[in-house]
């Protein structure tokens, strides 16, 4: 699974909390973390909760950030790329789900774009919101705004948004196993 999320913790302690919850019971579930290679905020706190837990972790970055030392050397698999867009290809690529958790610009961007190529047919892999601590109430508040309006189809289809951490793994389970469509390609 694919976990987006903050390059910073965030100013309240719950966010790490929850990181570190997730990043546990995918462990015990023995599902794989894909995610965006850095040892720094929610990244780093994820990866070293799934480490720490016996799990499975690839990271993937960018050259100039790993250029920057940020990349995590204490994973299992740090794969470094040439641009942001390839990061995020590989993570699609190397993914069966999704799942965003609390974050910044760059969360939302990757969020946006997985659900984007959902919505168009180019995968059916889950995706998830997790909205523990109400994080998301003001985005979950502008998609049902933009869907009132008529400009956003029912994000039903397209993700469904749980409140706990340790809900993401049993939200998967209920999902229908991907099948193949047409191969996302942006490079």
């Amino acid at each position: 699974m694919c976990v987006y999320c903050g390059s910073a913790e965030g100013r309240d302690p719950a966010y790490r909390d929850i990181a570190e919850r997730l990043g546990r019971h995918m462990a015990a579930n023995h599902v794989r973390l894909i995610y965006g290679g850095g040892r720094v905020g929610l990244m780093g706190v994820i990866a070293d909760a799934v480490k720490a837990s016996g799990g499975h972790v690839t990271g993937i970055i960018p050259d100039f950030l790993e250029a920057r030392e940020v990349g995590n050397r204490e994973i299992d698999e740090l794969r470094v790329v040439n641009s942001m867009h390839a990061r995020k290809q590989l993570m699609f690529e190397l993914s069966d789900a999704f799942c965003m958790m609390p974050g910044g610009f760059g969360t939302l961007e990757e969020f946006f774009e997985v659900i984007t190529w959902r919505q168009l047919g180019q995968h059916d892999k889950p995706i998830i919101v997790l909205n523990e601590a109400g994080y998301w109430d003001p985005l979950l508040k502008l998609v049902e705004h933009g869907r009132q309006k008529g400009f956003m189809a029912d994000p039903a289809p397209l993700y469904e948004v749980v409140d706990r951490a340790e809900a993401v793994i049993p939200a998967l389970s209920r999902q229908p196993k991907p099948r193949k469509v047409g191969a996302v390609s942006r490079m």
